[in-house]
């Protein structure tokens, strides 16, 4: 299989090289344009193997999968110049939420998908968000899913829910780093316990809180309870850290639809006067 990759920022590049390092592609399986040569010289110095296409256009030729990983506002200048060496039978796959499927199936003779990614793919794990256009088949819905099954856990979504999964899957880890980042601060500067000594306690924790949230098959409500007995120092410091978050993560999800609606218009409005359509 020939895949195609168009940019190699954070996510394209943590695509790449995730699925080579699960087995899913070889490094010859790979062509990769970006505008940043270095950014595509350092992932071919990683993983010999991977081709570097002079052009947009020439990386989609005869390539099985294209992905487009690229900004949403440069979707237009992108789409432009690959639809004319796209043909019906290859599959584009954005990773980018504010562009709709609608729009790339209007500007493309090609199959087009929508999956999100998480960093935490990078790990080989993690969820990846998965929306199918209409013009894909049984056979190709089974490719991608096997793709993206072994890096993450494929999760097919109606795309007018994707911000709100993109929210959990995606921004997720950035929103627990954060959370954990301040516990980390308050455990050094109330105490004196070294900065290392938190951090690796904090990690391990975080660690550990997945694996019984996955493998024990306890939810986020049943952890609570069997680490806090009523009465107990867990107890009171739970009731402080509800007080203090209650309504926080509203606002989040507040935030981040209302970013999207812009990011939305934005693009929508950039992809409709787009009038190079196949």
């Amino acid at each position: 299989m020939r895949v195609g990759f168009i940019g190699a920022g954070s996510m394209g590049s943590m695509l790449t090289g995730s699925f080579i390092r699960s087995g899913a592609l070889r490094p010859s399986d790979i062509i990769l344009s970006t505008r940043t040569l270095s950014k595509a010289n350092a992932l071919a110095n990683r993983y010999p193997g991977i081709q570097i296409a002079p052009s947009n256009a020439s990386a989609v030729l005869g390539s099985d999968l294209v992905f487009l990983c690229v900004k949403p506002l440069d979707f237009r200048s992108v789409l432009q110049e690959i639809a004319p060496s796209l043909q019906p039978w290859q599959i584009v796959v954005s990773i980018t939420s504010p562009v709709r499927l609608e729009a790339l199936e209007r500007l493309i003779p090609s199959k087009a998908a929508k999956i999100i990614p998480s960093i935490v793919n990078e790990t080989l794990a993690g969820s990846s968000l998965v929306m199918f256009g209409s013009r894909l088949e049984e056979r190709d819905r089974a490719l991608l899913f096997r793709l993206f099954s072994a890096i993450s856990r494929p999760v097919q979504i109606a795309e007018e829910d994707v911000r709100v999964a993109s929210d959990i899957a995606s921004c997720g880890p950035a929103f627990m780093a954060n959370l954990l980042e301040q516990f980390i601060e308050a455990a050094v500067s109330t105490t004196g316990v070294s900065r290392e000594t938190a951090t690796v306690l904090a990690r391990d924790m975080l660690l550990g809180t997945a694996r019984l949230l996955q493998n024990a098959g306890c939810s986020p409500a049943e952890l609570q309870k069997r680490v806090s007995v009523p009465g107990g120092i867990t107890a009171v410091a739970l009731e402080e850290l509800k007080d203090a978050t209650n309504g926080a993560f509203l606002r989040v999800l507040q935030a981040t639809h209302a970013k999207f609606a812009e990011d939305l218009e934005k693009v929508d409005a950039s992809l409709n006067d787009s009038q190079d359509q196949p």
